[in-house]
């Protein structure tokens, strides 16, 4: 391994444009990019300068210049594509959900562990400064025992039933989409439920608009989320405990603001964020160190939890009925 970790970039839609964006604005090295074809490769690396194109994800996934493989394409390919990596020796981050589904992403994480490679959700909230912060908090015991989260993660999405969000070929809708978000959180506060009730609604598709869900845990405490796609909430979050709470400002997911107040509605600490754009780099940040240390996890979101998540939402989606073609 170089001490440069050169990154390739797995299909060109819209969140590998803003990851590659973050990537190189803050130092990191893209070396390569892959694409279905050599046109769509040759138009990405030249808007970002990227050196190397190449017109398939297998010519990505050989290439010898590449130590860790971006995986961005749609839910249901996830795992094929996070394989080939792996076959071909490269790390990989998995853009979120890391899988269709909870078999999957076990297959991945037994296929990694296997071959001492790397692998991570891009779960990119987990890793912001302001989240790291409000988990000093926690560890503080400054909220005393917290026992309750209160998310949401809802946007007006278009309604063109031919959208990746509404195609449930391509596993869309707003559970894997949005609901990840709110429901990765509660299981970095509390672990895995034992309780999980949830409610939907649907699109003429058969993809899910909204998702409501109630999660208990075994020490008792209570995770609430809602996600939707058809229309724009809060998108704020409030962590209670006994003895205060924090308040997370929109958007709560990405780099924002936050307020600490005890059980009398004393502001004890206001947190301004300083991160200037969407904030992705930092899971590149935390990716590398953990190659770098020769290490095949994060402790940030181990390799355990991620597959917990799947099997969280697996749960999820078994309560409303919802279920994608081909599983």
């Amino acid at each position: 391994m170089t001490e440069t970790i050169r990154w390739g970039i797995l299909a060109t839609g819209g969140i590998a444009h803003a990851f590659t964006n973050d990537l190189i604005l803050h130092g990191h090295t893209v070396q390569a990019v892959g694409s279905r074809s050599q046109a769509g490769a040759d138009a990405f690396a030249t808007e970002f300068g990227i050196p190397t194109a190449h017109g398939s994800y297998e010519a990505l996934a050989a290439d010898p210049e590449v130590d860790i493989v971006y995986v961005s394409t749609p839910h249901p390919f996830h795992a094929a594509n996070a394989t080939l990596a792996l076959n071909n020796g490269k790390h990989v981050l998995i853009e979120k959900p890391l899988t269709l589904n909870a078999r999957e992403a076990r297959e991945i994480t037994e296929l990694a562990a296997e071959k001492g490679l790397f692998v991570l959700e891009a779960m990119w909230t987990r890793f912001l400064p302001h989240m790291r912060r409000i988990r000093e908090i926690i560890a503080a015991g400054t909220l005393g025992d917290v026992h309750t989260l209160i998310a949401d993660h809802t946007q007006d999405l278009p309604d063109d039933p031919g959208h990746r969000l509404n195609s449930m070929q391509l596993g869309g809708g707003a559970l894997l989409d949005l609901g990840v978000y709110p429901i990765t959180f509660a299981s970095e506060l509390f672990g895995t439920p034992e309780t999980i009730l949830a409610a939907a609604t649907f699109k003429a598709t058969g993809a899910d608009a909204q998702v409501a869900t109630t999660f208990r845990y075994p020490g008792g405490q209570i995770a609430v989320t809602l996600s939707a796609s058809d229309t724009a909430g809060t998108n704020t979050a409030v962590i209670l405990g006994t003895l205060g709470r924090i308040e997370i400002d929109a958007v709560w997911y990405s780099p924002t603001s936050f307020r600490v107040l005890n059980s009398s509605g004393e502001v004890l600490e206001s947190y301004v964020s300083a991160v200037t754009g969407r904030g992705m780099q930092f899971q590149a940040v935390e990716a590398e160190r953990v190659i770098r240390a020769g290490l095949t996890e994060s402790d940030l979101l181990p390799v355990a939890e991620m597959v917990s998540i799947m099997e969280t939402l697996d749960t999820v989606r078994e309560r409303i009925g919802l279920r994608y073609p081909g599983e």
